[in-house]
């Protein structure tokens, strides 16, 4: 660059333009005073302030010359950064000159540019980050090593809320809570936080199970948060209860026909039967157990058709009333053995299902009415009401069943449709070859599967209802 495009150069040949024009214009008004005395004094005064007032106005000249020409570039640069670290990054700075000046405004607006264009990729990405958050299933929650929350996706927000409302501590307000490391969450985050390193554990709040993935956060340094992926795997817990009670069930179920027939059979292996009555007492146990485990197969294998939805069903117009009366007949003899009154009590009118398999809602009515015989004492009643009723807005009929056994504990009330309950405690059977504990549970996925419903209500020693819900025609998907 050369020397007099240059701030530094324009300064310099400005002093020295200033100091030639001084020497001119004193060398040529005191020049014919040199050589004399100086006998006029007041004149030489007179000259100097002349030529001070001359040289004030050429220096304020130059220096409005100078302001042009630095300041104010210089100021619109300083308002110009002054708008970018406000966010305004599309700020330009003009260019006047080709001096330091210029190239400075040139490079101010080359960082905006760079710096607006950095800012966009980085608004990008952070939303493609926040878009990935939302979208995610998993909670996810970010804390400062004080235990602060920063960042939370809204699963995560809304784990926070619904826990901090149950869980918050008596000495701080729930908003202070709020933003603060859940009491699930603290040793995990402890764990993390002091011994930096990843801690995956489970968690139980109220009824549910939460797995949590608690990573420390460092870049090279010392931790400074840590982050939690939280997860619901309640449904996941409660399967895999519900697996090892059904194999602990079908084992306890299995292991007393099992001992049962080898004990039995061992005896006449070894000829303990002294009589032929003996022998034949011997033959008809085994042959019971053996009848027993077939029906625990047999209901075992429907009961896992039907929840994997393979249920065959022939749907056709079922009349209730008919398919009542011919259940009625099949349990009179049963319930007159055992001194039990059952009755029916059937409303007017019809009661026609337009979709319906009959021959699984004799299976309900079977199942049911069976259950109410074995825990119903000699001289009580069994009822079987049918009356019409509506399901979901819509036309049904309904089915209760009701006997006055000993009831059922309202604690158990809302298990006894799993599999493999039974109210032993408080409904006592009457023989050794009771149920295998799968019977209700049949009940209600076929009553599902018919899109009905199936309940129960009860009160001890006074007698249990159970109440079916057919709906009169098939219901369309989404009503």
């Amino acid at each position: 660059m050369a020397i007099w495009r240059s701030v530094v150069g324009k300064l310099w040949l400005t002093i020295i333009a200033l100091v030639a024009l001084v020497l001119i214009i004193l060398g040529s008004f005191l020049l014919e005073y040199i050589d004399m005395t100086f006998s006029n004094a007041d004149q030489i005064k007179r000259l100097f302030i002349y030529v001070g007032i001359i040289g004030f106005f050429l220096t304020t000249f130059f220096a409005f010359f100078l302001s042009t020409r630095i300041t104010r570039p210089l100021v619109q640069m300083k308002e110009a950064a002054d708008m970018i670290s406000m966010g305004r990054y599309g700020i330009r700075v003009p260019v006047s000159s080709q001096d330091e000046i210029g190239e400075l405004a040139k490079t101010l607006n080359h960082m905006a540019t760079k710096l607006q264009a950095t800012v966009h990729d980085l608004s990008m990405e952070k939303e493609h980050l926040a878009g990935i958050l939302r979208s995610m299933t998993d909670a996810v929650i970010t804390f400062s090593v004080e235990g602060n929350v920063i960042l939370a996706n809204p699963q995560g927000q809304k784990i926070l809320r619904d826990w901090h409302s149950l869980l918050w501590e008596q000495e701080a307000s729930p908003d202070e809570q709020l933003g603060q490391v859940p009491a699930p969450l603290r040793v995990p985050f402890e764990t993390a936080v002091t011994h930096s390193r990843d801690t995956i554990s489970k968690v139980n709040v109220l009824n549910g199970v939460w797995s949590v993935a608690m990573t420390p956060l460092y870049s090279g340094g010392p931790i400074h948060g840590a982050v939690a992926v939280l997860r619901d795997v309640t449904e996941e817990h409660r399967l895999e209860k519900l697996r090892k009670d059904f194999v602990a069930n079908v084992s306890h179920e299995l292991r007393t026909p099992i001992s049962m027939l080898q004990g039995y059979s061992e005896a006449l292996l070894d000829d303990i039967a002294a009589t032929p009555e003996e022998r034949n007492e011997l033959v008809q146990v085994i042959y019971d157990e053996s009848l027993r485990m077939g029906r625990l197969v047999k209901d075992l294998l429907d009961l896992a058709r039907m929840e994997a939805g393979h249920l065959e069903l022939n749907f056709g117009k079922v009349d209730l009333r008919v398919l009542l009366s011919r259940v009625n007949r099949k349990f009179s003899v049963m319930c007159k053995e055992k001194g039990i009154r059952l009755e029916l009590a059937v409303a007017d009118g019809e009661f026609v299902c337009q979709h319906a398999d009959e021959d699984r809602l004799e299976q309900v009515l079977t199942n049911l009415l069976d259950n109410a015989v074995r825990h119903t004492p000699s001289g009580k009643a069994i009822t079987i009401r049918l009356k019409p009723d509506t399901l979901h807005h819509a036309e049904a009929i309904l089915l209760e069943i009701a006997d006055e056994g000993q009831g059922i504990p309202a604690q158990d009330v809302p298990y006894v449709f799993e599999r493999f309950y039974k109210a032993d405690k408080a409904r006592t059977r009457g023989n050794s070859s009771g149920g295998t504990g799968l019977g209700l549970a049949i009940v209600k996925n076929i009553v599902e599967a018919h899109q009905g419903q199936v309940s129960v209500t009860s009160t001890e020693h006074v007698g249990t209802t159970f109440s079916v819900k057919i709906p009169v025609k098939e219901q369309r998907k989404g009503k």
